[in-house]
């Protein structure tokens, strides 16, 4: 089956690649979780807005990765959350909302897989939390989380 990558999967590509994989693997889960489109003629122009996409997102090398480990880490992150009384947190800070929460503290826009939240945070306080950028940058974020309200 010969499928076009929508976002990067271990061991087989990254965003636009064009990969041929066997048919249980591409339909039953590249497909059905978004990893992956079927190949097509006209999905050969998406390959194309994939790729821009993924270069303006991506880290150039290993000095702009460099730069924004220390653009990220002379931020102040702080995520306000709805937490009770004793401080616990309904929930658990994920991914996304630290993702949310860098980028909206001024920091770049950084994909929430590159994310790295070593043990769930569920309580309120400063957590660190780290980012990888790349294979050998990762960025420290000391991450505020107060009670929302």
């Amino acid at each position: 089956m010969k499928l076009i990558l929508t976002a990067a999967v271990d061991n087989l590509g990254v965003a636009g690649d064009v990969v041929e994989v066997k048919d249980g693997y591409g339909r039953n889960y590249l497909v059905p979780r978004g990893f992956a489109i079927r190949w097509t003629r006209g999905g050969e122009k998406q390959i194309d807005g994939i790729k821009r996409s993924r270069d303006a997102r991506e880290i150039r090398g290993l000095d702009h990765a460099q730069e924004v480990r220390e653009q990220i880490e002379n931020l102040t992150v702080e995520l306000p959350v709805r937490a009770g009384d004793t401080g616990k947190l309904f929930g658990a800070v994920t991914a996304a909302d630290v993702a949310g929460a860098i980028k909206k503290s001024g920091g770049p826009s950084i994909d929430k897989r590159s994310v790295e939240i070593s043990k769930p945070i569920k309580n309120l306080g400063t957590h660190t939390v780290g980012v990888k950028l790349h294979e050998a940058v990762t960025a420290h974020v000391a991450l505020a989380v107060v009670s929302q309200g």
